[in-house]
């Protein structure tokens, strides 16, 4: 019985670590970014992005929700430049069960007689990183990071999106120590 509650639990993290988006930011400790309200879009850094179009826009609004809720302002003649990139990679997962000697496991593995089975699954991990530039001096001043489980479903990658920007954001701007 103890057994099934470690297995339990162990399972409940192993799910919670799945779906977490794992956020990490870096700064020039040199900025004061208490001056900076008004942000735009670095165009000519987001061109380069690939990915869709439809992505890109779900980013871009993302992105703005957020600095808005936030108190920044969009606007012509910004103190910010906003830019995003990013990057993904296919997890494959293999796990076999019932395989090999030990105790209630017979005497070798057989799939016909015990059951064993191997399970194949995938996913894709992707990696978000946003950009803050100083637009007077041109130079990059605070870049967040985030990494987590990707969706294929239509339906649910505005959400998915959405979480990804608001948890690197959540760090901008920086709280000096």
């Amino acid at each position: 019985m103890k057994t099934i509650k470690i297995t339990a639990l162990l399972l409940l993290f192993v799910l919670a670590s799945c779906n977490s988006i794992r956020v990490n930011s870096d700064y020039d400790k040199q900025v004061d970014f208490a001056p900076f309200k008004t942000y735009a879009f670095h165009k000519t850094g987001i061109d380069k992005v690939d990915i869709s179009d439809l992505d890109k826009k779900r980013i871009l609004r993302a992105i703005d929700e957020t600095m808005t809720a936030k108190g920044f302002t969009k606007s012509d003649t910004p103190d910010l430049l906003i830019s995003f990139f990013t990057k993904e990679r296919e997890e494959v997962s293999v796990n076999q069960f019932n395989a090999g000697w030990g105790y209630g496991w017979g005497w070798g593995w057989n799939p016909y007689l015990w059951g064993g089975n191997t399970t194949v699954s995938r996913h894709t991990e992707g990696t978000l990183y946003i950009d803050i530039i100083d637009a007077k001096k041109k130079e990059l001043i605070w870049q967040g990071e985030g990494e987590g489980v990707l969706t294929k479903d239509t339906h649910k990658k505005d959400e998915v999106i959405k979480t990804f920007v608001a948890k690197i954001l959540e760090q901008y701007p920086p709280q000096k120590k």
